[in-house]
This record gives structure tokens, C-alpha cells and sequence, in this order.
């Protein structure tokens, strides 16, 4: 009777010891790095379509929520910045089954657009029609815009009001300038 005890206390210590060393994983933190992001813009984040993640400069970046080991995750842009694009490399995968940090995802902004700016004033329910360059783009929010395209570094641009809202002025400064490559130009528009 003896002999069985002590083998059944063997049998269980070397289950749990096997026990921990099979899933002796835990969560692990998902992140990487930001770069070629604009001075003044920010993006959002997400990892498998939940836990967001606002980010305004280049840096390194963490999520808040961990992913547990042998799971997938799937890091994604949820909201460009306006004038860029941001593509992720790296970003998905499985964690290990150890539950290793995951901090290689790169995310890359580019410049899509060459003009842009902020308008300010603008009163709620109108819209200002903005022209450079052959393109009209109308703006119904104060805030962040950006033409679509990028022109040839050197190329000219001259941004002007196409159509006035109903009951304001709204006027351009910094309307003209030169292009410069991987550099977004900013203009101010103003509505009285």
C-alpha cells in the first residue's frame, strides 16, 4: 500500500511538471515601430479589428491588450493620417507557444498627397470647394484636408476658393508655393 502512494505521488508530480512545461505560455504584448509619419498627423491602429491605438509621431508603440500564446493576431490601420498612406509589415501572426513578445511589426507612412492644410471657421452644415492644379476638392469639416496625388517635386501650386459657403468668406493663406518630394505643403483657410 505503501509503494502505491508514493508511485501515485510520483505519477502526479510528473503531470504537473509536464503539465507547466506544455502550456507554460502566457499573453504576450503585440507592438513594433512608426515611421516616415508627418509632423502634426496621427493614425489609429488596431490589432484583430478591436484594441485601438491613436499614434501622432514616429515612435515605438505597445498595444494596451496582450494576446495569449498560439493565438493569432493581425495589426492593421484602422484611420490614415490625412496625406499619407501607412502600410504594416509584419503584422499578423501567431504568438508562441512560450509567449514571446511580438515587436516586430513596421508601420511605413508615405506622402499621397503634395497640398494641404487646415481649414478653420467653417460653420456647421456648409461647405467650402477648394481648386489646385486642375483638382477641386470640397471640405464640409473644420479641421485636416489634403488634395488627392502627389505633383512632381518643383511642380506649382496655387490654391484657391472654387465655390464660398452660404453666408461666409473664407480666404487662403499660403496659397502658392513649390513642391517638395515626400513633403506635404500646408495652406490655412479662414471662414469669416
Amino acid at each position: 500500500m505503501r509503494q502505491t502512494k508514493a508511485t501515485v505521488l510520483i505519477i502526479s508530480l510528473v503531470a504537473m511538471v509536464a503539465l507547466v512545461a506544455c502550456g507554460g505560455g502566457g499573453d504576450s504584448s503585440i507592438g513594433g515601430t512608426i515611421s516616415g509619419l508627418g509632423s502634426g498627423l496621427s493614425l489609429t491602429l488596431q490589432n484583430n479589428n478591436a484594441d485601438y491605438l491613436t499614434i501622432g509621431s514616429n515612435q515605438s508603440f505597445t498595444f494596451a491588450k496582450s494576446v495569449a500564446s498560439n493565438s493569432a493576431y493581425d495589426v492593421t490601420v484602422l484611420t490614415q493620417p490625412i496625406g499619407q498612406t501607412c502600410s504594416v509589415a509584419n503584422g499578423n501572426g501567431t504568438v508562441d507557444s512560450i509567449g514571446d513578445a511580438v515587436s516586430n511589426v513596421a508601420v511605413s507612412c508615405v506622402y499621397s498627397s503634395s497640398v494641404g492644410g487646415v481649414v478653420t471657421g467653417l460653420n456647421a452644415g456648409t461647405s467650402v470647394t477648394l481648386s489646385t492644379n486642375g483638382a477641386f476638392l470640397p471640405i464640409a469639416t473644420n479641421g485636416l484636408f489634403a488634395f488627392p496625388g502627389t505633383l512632381p517635386s518643383g511642380s506649382t501650386y496655387d490654391v484657391t476658393v472654387s465655390t464660398q459657403p452660404s453666408g461666409q468668406s473664407c480666404a487662403v493663406s499660403n496659397p502658392t508655393g513649390v513642391v517638395v518630394e515626400n513633403v506635404m505643403s500646408t495652406v490655412t483657410v479662414n471662414c469669416t
